[in-house]
């Protein structure tokens, strides 16, 4: 076992299963509980017909990679070049984990901002570096950037940051300042940017989000990844994709091609389709705000505070009235044990802070789920 990783499973693979044994509604997970588009599912039938079924070329698929670069072109106005810079994964982690495989080693330190998504930490161990954790403020019942303490936590032995953005969970993202803030860390520091941008098109509340590819003062300092599983309500596919300047991108798809190689040909081929299809994610954002706001007012009938959620399709609740003793991993276990309820506590997803009454609820279901799940909390 590498040195700082927990030995006991994810927090997410112990609260789904506390939810199979007790047959409680999972708003845990990250994942919806409904189909995928059915014209994306009409693609399928139609692609596994076809003699689709052996290895796809290391990188992908060139007409999914290339479909990719003009939806990127389309909807976020910059160039990437399909045959260098694009490349096709078998998931968002994976895409993180052989990005760090690639570009970190030992001795190094690679910051990450907490919150944080909890493969980013064993990610690091992993590749022999060292993580630096900074904590994110948290006032007022939200969380925002802090680039003095990132900048403080910038050493000579830095070599990458990891920012998450649309941020799961705290429902965040980067703004034209936050941007200039982050831009002027790296390139003055000369480090490389991990940006996580799998919920990319759920954005609420009429605001633009700024995708990282779109950054050119970083161009050559980034890695943007990004999910088609997240955006097509298809995880369980795990398909996704990096973006990187050519020079990255080789040193990526050297480790790529020793741990993966290929990834799922019926799923590329697929999605290749199905990229022309721009309402599927065009109108992705109005689809989630109307379950976020769905959820908010079901949920006024109980005693949880709803904290304002911007982007993602997660909702962070403060429970502080229901409880004050309890921490949030012994709240959820007794939630899915009395009520019947599943969701996720907020320290798992942080390095080093004392308990704060949060927990997040996934809102990625259908209306009925998330009414049975309201009125079950109702007598919490």
């Amino acid at each position: 076992m590498w040195k700082g990783i927990q030995e006991e499973e994810s927090i997410f693979t112990v609260m789904s299963a506390m939810a199979r044994q007790h047959d409680a509604i999972n708003l845990a997970q990250g994942f919806p509980n409904f189909d995928p588009d059915p014209r994306l599912k009409d693609i399928f039938r139609s692609v596994v017909g076809d003699s689709v079924h052996q290895y796809a070329p290391m990188s992908g698929l060139a007409g999914l990679r290339t479909a990719l670069a003009n939806k990127i072109l389309d909807f976020y106005g910059v160039e990437w070049d399909p045959e260098q810079e694009l490349t096709i994964t078998a998931g968002a982690t994976q895409a993180i984990s052989t990005v760090l495989q690639a570009c970190v080693q030992q001795g190094d330190e690679v910051i990450i901002l907490d919150p944080a998504y909890d493969s980013y930490r064993p990610g690091v161990l992993m590749a022999g570096a060292r993580p630096v954790h900074v904590t994110m403020p948290y006032e007022h019942g939200l969380f925002f950037w802090n680039w003095d303490a990132v900048r403080d936590a910038i050493t000579s032995k830095t070599k990458l940051v990891i920012i998450n953005q649309p941020h799961n969970p705290a429902g965040i993202f980067l703004s034209e300042d936050d941007w200039r803030e982050l831009e002027e860390i790296v390139v003055k520091n000369d480090v490389l940017l991990l940006c996580d941008e799998v919920y990319e098109h759920m954005v609420y509340d009429g605001a633009a989000f700024i995708s990282a590819c779109t950054r050119h003062a970083i161009r050559n300092h980034l890695f943007c990844v990004s999910s088609f599983g997240k955006t097509y309500h298809n995880t369980g596919w795990k398909v996704g994709y990096v973006m990187a300047c050519s020079d990255w991108m080789r040193r990526f798809r050297q480790v790529h091609q020793f741990t993966v190689f290929s990834v799922n040909s019926v799923a590329q081929h697929v999605l290749g389709q199905f990229l022309p299809v721009v309402d599927a994610y065009q109108n992705l954002s109005g689809f989630y705000q109307q379950k976020r706001d769905y959820f908010i007012q079901a949920m006024e009938q109980t005693r949880f505070q709803m904290l304002p959620t911007k982007s993602t399709y997660f909702q962070l609740a403060d429970y502080s009235q229901i409880s004050k003793e309890e921490t949030d991993v012994d709240f959820c276990a007794r939630i899915i044990r009395e009520y019947g309820v599943a969701a996720i506590p907020l320290s798992p997803f942080m390095h080093n802070m004392s308990n704060i009454p949060l927990i997040r609820f996934c809102f990625a279901k259908t209306d009925d789920v998330l009414m049975s799940a309201a009125q079950r909390l109702s007598s919490c």
